[in-house]
């Protein structure tokens, strides 16, 4: 028998990351779908979180990134004030080669069958032209375009959160919400990233930014020639007078490698998971590098996907985005008010929400 006491059916029933109400396992063999989808929680209403469609190295792999990323949606929504709870769903294949209507309309069908308790979303390889298809078979669809109904490209809100909690972070450390002059990288210029880039020149802080797609660098450098570029990640972590560093790509960004090296002195960025295990907050903290939690900085994205559901109104969304301002320095004050990292501040404030809507339905 498989020795499975380390794997994912671990991580779901017996670890402090688990204790998700619901993992599906969906398989259409005509379209080539394998698909994941977690819920973690419902205690403050439906899942909501979006669709990763990814080259997962086996289905393991994609099983643990569903289970960690359902989990941090339950999170980021609870210290967002939604209604809503955390989950999440991948696919696995490559994007550019796997994906078809057939397969996606399939994928929209399986999440369909649970009756709403999942509304999904645009994710890493998945896109507002995407979550059209899926909606076509699956009403419980947001991210959709607005020539059908959505709110479209939430990148946008999920940038300007993201330079709100930078905002937050330089208010707290040098005692003025004002990043001109600042010196920011940015790995990872994509949906969010490219975005962020102009949040900050428009506010006058330096920019140097490095990505996987030399495109994307590309099209940064030809809009904005004062940007300078990194080689890559790691060369971007030891810029000399680095003030933040922002993770904007895929995560497990701050490491037992990268922490020791990084020359910023706030982390603040858009990309999910960024901690790759639990305790380098803590190495964050030792090092004096204060941690913007992830899924706090940058609930834009599901603000603007969550109003969807309720008629979209762009105004309405940016201004509950703005708030991300308040909530991030609320957090680091819990932080020092406990005696601990921004990220076990985070998770407390979080978890009380979603325990308090427990008890309130005598659950």
């Amino acid at each position: 028998m498989t020795d499975v006491s380390t794997g994912v059916l671990h991580t779901l029933f017996h670890s402090d990351q688990g204790g998700h109400e619901q993992v599906v396992l969906c398989q259409d063999r005509r379209s080539g779908l394998k698909a994941v989808i977690a819920i973690h929680s419902t205690a403050l209403g439906p899942a909501l979180g979006g669709t990763r469609f990814y080259p997962y190295a086996n289905e393991e792999e994609a099983v643990a990134d569903a289970l960690n990323l359902a989990r941090g949606m339950s999170y980021k929504n609870a210290m967002a004030g939604l209604d809503h709870g955390g989950g999440k769903a991948v696919i696995i294949g490559d994007p550019d080669r796997d994906k078809t209507e057939e397969l996606l309309l399939a994928y929209g069908r399986f999440v369909a069958s649970l009756g709403g308790r999942y509304v999904t979303a645009c994710d890493v390889g998945t896109y507002v032209a995407d979550m059209d298809v899926v909606a076509r078979e699956c009403r419980w669809t947001t991210g959709r375009s607005p020539e059908n109904g959505g709110a479209g490209d939430s990148s946008v809100l999920t940038a300007y959160g993201v330079y709100q909690g930078m905002r937050a972070s330089a208010q707290h450390l040098w005692g003025d919400p004002s990043l001109r002059g600042r010196t920011v990288g940015i790995a990872g210029v994509g949906k969010v990233g490219h975005h962020l880039v102009e949040h900050l020149l428009a506010e006058g802080a330096r920019v140097v930014v490095t990505d996987v797609r030399p495109e994307a660098v590309g099209r940064i450098s030809d809009r904005h020639p004062q940007v300078k570029v990194a080689a890559d990640t790691d060369a971007l972590i030891r810029v000399e007078g680095l003030d933040i560093y922002a993770p904007c790509a895929l995560g497990g960004a701050l490491s037992d490698e990268s922490v020791p090296v990084l020359t910023a002195q706030v982390v603040c960025g858009a990309a999910n998971n960024q901690l790759a295990h639990p305790g380098v907050e803590k190495d964050l903290a030792d090092r004096g590098i204060l941690y913007a939690p992830d899924y706090v900085v940058n609930a834009g994205g599901v603000i603007q996907v969550a109003d969807e559901l309720h008629g979209f109104d762009f105004d309405r969304c940016k201004a509950k985005a703005a708030k991300i301002f308040d909530t991030t320095l609320a957090i680091f004050a819990r932080a020092k008010e406990d005696g601990i990292p921004p990220a076990a501040a985070a998770d407390r404030i979080a978890e009380q929400r979603m325990h308090e809507a427990k008890t309130a339905d005598g659950r």
